[in-house]
């Protein structure tokens, strides 16, 4: 069991679109990783792509934008109330396939962070290899 909040107790997030299972690190407002676990019951596989399921990239980048909104959360003397919003998106790469039953890691880092915005970098991996990777900016706001 992780000593980490459950990513739905922090995220407003809610199946189907919860990405992260299990928070397995944390350093709030720095850096945090968590695991997803990819089923193929899920919506997307069926039609993306017929006999060879596939993650489609931008639910992983989806996925690291919620490891990132998850590092800012997790302080809550700072952040309370306040939600982030997807700004942009930079050097997204993919580089693997991520198939149904596949379990992966979802990496964030925080590198610039105000009351009002912030940057991050993200990266989700498939047995230790980069899947996916990208550059982040979100803004802060009321929830």
């Amino acid at each position: 069991m992780s000593p980490f909040p459950d990513p739905s107790d922090v995220l407003p997030h809610r199946a189907p679109f919860l990405f992260l299972d299990e928070i397995l690190e944390l350093e709030p407002c720095e850096y945090a990783k968590a695991s997803w676990s990819l089923t193929e019951d899920q919506f997307w596989f069926p039609g993306h792509f017929p006999g060879r399921p596939t993650l489609p990239g931008v639910l992983m980048c989806e996925a690291i934008a919620q490891m990132g909104a998850y590092t800012v959360l997790a302080d809550p003397e700072k952040y309370q109330n306040k939600l982030p919003l997807f700004g942009g998106l930079d050097k997204a790469r993919f580089r693997k396939q991520v198939s149904p039953g596949d379990t992966v890691q979802v990496e964030s880092e925080i590198l610039k962070l105000s009351a009002r915005a912030g940057k991050g970098t993200g990266r989700v991996l498939l047995n230790g290899e980069v899947a996916c990777s990208a550059d982040i900016m979100f803004v802060v706001v009321d929830a």
